[in-house]
């Protein structure tokens, strides 16, 4: 069925006090990292990335972007930083920065896909910490730059193209609460086995996808469900890093510079797209996804050369070619939905056979 549209719906009863409460204690414990063990100078030495992430964190709130998707190339690109450190800072600032806006959402009491979020929750449970032990080592530094920069490439080019059907959907396709479970669980089995244990972002983008694309969802709900997503991947990831193969030496003084503006920065990213709107928003950061593709292309042309730029330019085109079956896929299911319930309306009706029947049987009353 098509879920009624999300605007119109009274809205619940918040519970902003859960956000505050975190807060809370996450200022107190970052505080007392800082200042309780001398390292404000290292934040203060770190100041160019809290900058970054100012931006970076307003797109991880309201967009299907973590703010890793900023951070990766301003570290590795501006930076230059290793790949390496820009996945696991990604992991680490997104521990934070999209767990606040998760919270937030929360909180607010706003619509999710639920049943498509429980199973990619637990596919990535399941397969994040098996791709960041076993595969993101055997990943060259080069080829984690070069999927990020594709990927995101891809998705900005698909914004550009269908930002107006896009931000046009009200509702969504439900089809069944099995059918969504299922497909969020090869989501996130899928996703953080591959790109999300070596890039450190992804799975938010893929199940945005899939909700947008085959479920012709709203992105009241879309955009949400992949914030929530990505902070669940996040936790998953920088706790196996940590107990398990180590972060890369810098980001932790880079997180601690970054850590309270994307604490702040995506609850506020969340808040105020209702403001603005999220075309706008989505219209920027498809700019930026495309711009640090052309960057990359640009930053690696010599490591490249001309065979290597030709098949970075045909990786972003397969990303697109991918979109665009996803969405003509979702096109054919919608149709199906469609058809099958206008065939329960039918069946539903009284037949002609039946009503004569009926009319027949019937005995006229006596005079």
């Amino acid at each position: 069925m098509l879920r009624p549209n999300m605007s119109i719906i009274p809205p619940r009863k918040t519970h902003l006090w859960i956000w505050f409460l975190w807060m809370t204690l996450f200022l107190l414990t970052w505080a007392w990292l800082v200042f309780g063990h001398d390292r404000w100078s290292e934040v203060v030495e770190h100041w160019g990335i809290a900058l970054a992430m100012a931006i970076g964190s307003y797109a991880a709130g309201s967009t299907p972007m973590g703010g890793g998707t900023v951070g990766f190339p301003i570290l590795v690109l501006l930076f230059k930083q290793s790949a390496e450190l820009g996945r696991d800072f990604s992991f680490a600032v997104q521990s934070i920065g999209m767990v606040s806006a998760a919270i937030f959402i929360l909180s607010r009491r706003q619509p999710l896909a639920w049943g498509m979020l429980k199973g990619a929750m637990v596919g990535i449970l399941l397969a994040t910490p098996i791709g960041v032990i076993w595969l993101a080592p055997l990943v060259p530094a080069l080829w984690i730059k070069l999927t990020f920069a594709a990927i995101w490439g891809g998705f900005g080019l698909l914004h550009l193209r269908r930002i107006g059907e896009i931000s046009g959907h009200v509702g969504m396709t439900e089809f069944d609460e099995k059918w969504d479970f299922r497909v969020g669980l090869m989501v996130g089995l899928g996703s953080g086995a591959t790109i999300v244990s070596v890039t450190g972002v992804g799975v938010d983008m893929v199940i945005y996808t899939v909700l947008v694309l085959l479920c012709r969802a709203d992105l009241k709900i879309a955009i949400p469900t992949s914030v929530a997503i990505m902070a669940f991947a996040s936790v998953v990831g920088i706790a196996t890093k940590t107990l398990t193969t180590g972060v890369q030496p810098g980001v932790f003084e880079n997180w601690l510079a970054a850590a309270p503006v994307v604490a702040f920065g995506a609850p506020l990213g969340v808040f105020m797209v209702d403001l603005i709107g999220r075309k706008p928003t989505l219209l920027f950061v498809a700019f930026l996804c495309v711009g640090q593709f052309v960057w990359t292309a640009y930053d690696e042309r010599v490591s490249l050369g001309f065979t290597g730029i030709v098949l970075f330019v045909g990786a972003v085109l397969l990303m697109l070619f991918g979109f665009e079956r996803l969405r003509i896929w979702g096109g054919i299911l919608v149709g199906e939905q469609q058809r099958k319930r206008d065939r329960e309306k039918v069946d539903a009706l009284p037949s002609e056979q039946s009503m004569s029947s009926s009319i027949g049987n019937s005995k006229l009353p006596e005079i």
